[in-house]
């Protein structure tokens, strides 16, 4: 009998949270948006940093779990910095030399040490011109570090790479808006007025930080400093160790080889970044646990005015039937039945807000992986959180109006106008 008429009370109250929805259209809307609003933000947002996350551990195990990057300037690093080298310590770093990758080389637990320099040209072949074309440099083993395959042609040789040959390896972007359905190979395009023949054609695996439209070119580092006069101050080095050797190990040495090469003591701090794969990890969670404050925030707002407009509806709710409160009670209804009746018209109400702001942020999640090379994802523990926090809203907000109208003496609601 107590499940039968708890189940009573729970279809009433949410066909009278129906009604009264009908009966207070603006007020309804306001609530209900504002549960919306709270749970929008939630999903949307988790969706977002979900995918970036994930997208940020692809691009990382692409380089193979073991590579490692050096680095004149920390990752990470949000203290104050104004230019200066008070500031910024980092500054008097000495900058990396394509002769401390060839040094590096020598190490022997070490597989690749890859030396690259990044710039932005205009390229051009007969009528077609790109302006603003990322170029980057590198050393011959760059297809290790970055992933991806050459889908036609070939890479370029170490010989190649020493010499400064004029050639260039293209994206699959860059071919198609050069050339269009034409053969790119062993055809001649202008990189900032220089001849440079294309010998590959190079399929990447889709990041955070591009698009599959984005053209991009690859050429011998020795190239990009000889021919396109690129800023040798930039160049960063990506290390990769052998099979069976740990990156502990791996960043030992390449450590005691950059101190002797620098010449400095025991007492002397490093003058140059290890950057791991971990560091680079916790560098985006840094900047992603704004986005989860940003987050909370906004949804905590949300909720507020949807609880205030749930606390508006249910007085006035209350008000309206409180003769109806009076003869139920006079037929022997406990204070139970209509605490719990009144509760559960509260929380229909912030279910229904729920509901819509779990569909505005699931759609938001689909356009965003649609639009852009991020896996936005709804996670489960942001629906339930969603549903969970509406639910526990409209039952702190819906408490008070549903003791009131169960605290009704049924003498005084039965003679209420």
């Amino acid at each position: 009998m107590a499940v039968s008429s708890t189940w009573t009370a729970t279809v009433e109250g949410v066909a009278i949270a129906f009604e009264s929805i009908r009966a207070n259209k603006v007020r309804a809307a306001l609530t209900i948006l504002g549960i919306a609003i709270g749970v929008f933000v939630v999903v949307a947002i988790s969706s977002v940093i979900n995918g970036i996350n994930k997208g940020i551990v692809a691009d990382i195990e692409s380089a193979g779990p073991n590579t490692f990057f050096l680095s004149r300037n920390p990752v990470g690093n949000f203290e104050a910095c104004d230019g200066t080298d008070d500031t910024c310590k980092w500054r008097r770093n000495p900058r990396f030399t394509l002769n401390d990758a060839a040094y590096l080389r020598l190490v022997p637990s070490l597989r690749e040490v890859n030396a690259r320099i990044q710039t932005q040209v205009p390229v051009k072949y007969r009528n077609r011109e790109l302006p603003g074309v990322q170029v980057t440099g590198s050393n011959v083993g760059w297809l290790d570090i970055d992933g991806g395959d050459i889908v036609a042609g070939r890479n370029y040789t170490a010989a190649e790479d020493q010499a400064g040959a004029m050639v260039v390896v293209l994206n699959v972007a860059g071919t198609k808006q050069l050339f269009g359905d034409a053969d790119p190979l062993d055809r001649t395009i202008l990189v900032r007025n220089v001849p440079m023949r294309v010998i590959g054609v190079y399929k990447e695996t889709l990041n955070l930080f591009g698009s599959a439209d984005d053209v991009k070119l690859w050429i011998p580092i020795a190239t990009a400093v000889r021919s396109l006069n690129s800023d040798t101050r930039w160049i960063g080095i990506a290390v990769r160790p052998h099979e069976g050797v740990t990156r502990e190990q791996a960043i030992d040495d390449v450590t005691a080889a950059l101190r002797a090469r620098r010449g400095l003591r025991p007492s002397q701090e490093n003058n140059f970044y290890v950057i791991t794969q971990d560091k680079i990890k916790e560098s985006f969670e840094q900047v992603t646990g704004i986005f989860w404050i940003v987050m909370l925030s906004l949804s905590a707002v949300g909720l507020l005015v949807g609880g205030v407009g749930v606390v508006a509806i249910m007085m006035i709710s209350v008000t309206e039937r409180t003769r109806e409160i009076g003869v139920r009670k006079a037929l022997g209804a406990t204070k139970g039945v209509i605490r719990w009746q009144f509760l559960v018209e509260a929380t229909t109400l912030t279910a229904l807000g729920a509901t819509l702001g779990l569909a505005i942020g699931w759609i938001i999640a689909v356009i965003v992986r649609s639009a852009f090379p991020v896996p936005a994802e709804v996670p489960a523990w942001a629906v339930a959180a969603s549903l969970g926090g509406s639910c526990i809203t409209g039952i702190l907000f819906g408490l008070i109006p549903a003791l009131r109208a169960s605290r009704l003496d049924p003498v005084v609601a039965l003679r209420f106008e």
